[in-house]
């Protein structure tokens, strides 16, 4: 049977004051809406007690399995305001194929697509007022799920949490779209072959952490990972799925192989490409290739993307080899793509891939 995520009897709600006091800066990740999807799955009952329920502590003994053995899985996706006042989700059933394609990696209960859609639906429904209409500005949605059950066995768990919180951020560049330089890391590694790369968990972030302050040290802002065999091709960011835009205006992307994260951002790009005058590839790149390419002018164009900032532009990679610098100033499509993809989200051009779905 379907779950429905119905509204609570009597909601609560903070003051409208309130609310466009965070409005005006709310970051990303600060601030959270007044309620939260969730629902419960056992073996014996399989997925229950779903509801809306007030935003609050979620109350777990120290034997949860999630703690111990880290069986959990994340999304992250946006809600958009229109010029008109409504309220739009981008590509949610996208979210949920990629929810339950990480669930079975961790082996965790499949959430069928309905219900991970209508628990997005519903609280962001119940929350509008919380999606802002600023510039760039957007009401962030972060499902979860993570085993609960009280057991240090080393197996699945037999009960599982489900939750969606929710959370209006600000554009991700608040002084205007700025260039980074990366850290290419060859000591450490994301994930290896047959891990959990293709699977959005908690586990890969954390192993991108210390790689991350450690780009910091070098005056980087981000850290780009080679593959852990062979530290020649080139996967992801710690974060964020990797482009590049050619000479011959060929938008080039790591394929998926297991080890990288299928960004629904990423696959937009990839889809809307040829509306802008560049071909989509998804093949293997080397770092050779990389650094030669910007060397010899092959190579035009770097970017990283990914739901929170859409694109970021890349000044340079670095390495302990030296420093690699595109010629952003003499870019051409990257910021085309981003502009791109956001007027679909805002509903500045039409959406002609029926990518958005309309909420309230």
């Amino acid at each position: 049977m379907a779950l429905s995520f119905d509204f609570p009897d009597n909601p609560s709600f903070l003051g409208d004051d309130v609310i466009e006091g965070v409005w005006d800066d709310p970051g990303f990740g600060q601030y959270f809406t007044d309620h939260m999807s969730v629902a419960s799955w056992t073996v014996e009952e399989g997925w229950h007690n779903d509801r809306l329920t007030d935003y609050a502590q979620i109350s777990m003994e120290p034997a949860s399995a999630v703690y111990h053995y880290a069986q959990e899985i994340f999304e992250g996706l946006k809600a958009y305001r229109h010029a008109d006042g409504s309220v739009w989700l981008f590509r949610p059933e996208a979210n949920a194929k990629r929810f339950e394609n990480s669930a079975h990696r961790l082996a965790l209960p499949a959430l069928p697509a309905e219900d991970f859609i209508t628990s997005v639906r519903q609280l962001t429904a119940l929350d509008a007022r919380w999606v802002p209409g600023g510039a760039e500005q957007s009401l962030y949605l972060r499902p979860f799920m993570m085993a609960s059950e009280n057991f240090l066995g080393v197996r699945p768990a037999h009960s599982v949490l489900y939750v969606v919180i929710a959370s209006p951020v600000g554009s991700y560049f608040a002084g205007g779209v700025a260039p980074v330089d990366i850290w290419i890391s060859t000591e450490y590694s994301r994930v290896a072959t047959g891990g959990t790369g293709s699977a959005k968990c908690g586990g890969n972030y954390a192993a991108s952490l210390l790689p991350q302050e450690l780009a910091y040290a070098q005056g980087c802002s981000q850290v780009l990972f080679v593959d852990a065999a062979s530290k020649r091709w080139i996967e992801e960011l710690g974060g964020m799925n990797f482009f590049m835009i050619t000479a011959d205006d060929e938008l080039v992307t790591p394929e998926l192989n297991g080890n990288i994260l299928p960004g629904v951002t990423r696959d937009s790009l990839l889809t809307v490409a040829p509306d802008l005058g560049l071909k989509p590839i998804e093949r293997p790149i080397s770092l050779e290739e990389v650094t030669t390419g910007i060397t010899t002018g092959a190579i035009r164009e770097l970017f990283a993307c990914g739901t929170a900032a859409v694109i970021t532009p890349i000044r340079s990679l670095k390495n302990e080899s030296g420093e690699y610098i595109i010629d952003v100033d003499k870019a051409t499509h990257t910021i085309p793509l981003r502009n791109h993809l956001l007027d679909i989200q805002y509903g500045r051009i039409a959406d002609s891939h029926g990518w958005m779905q309309q909420v309230c």
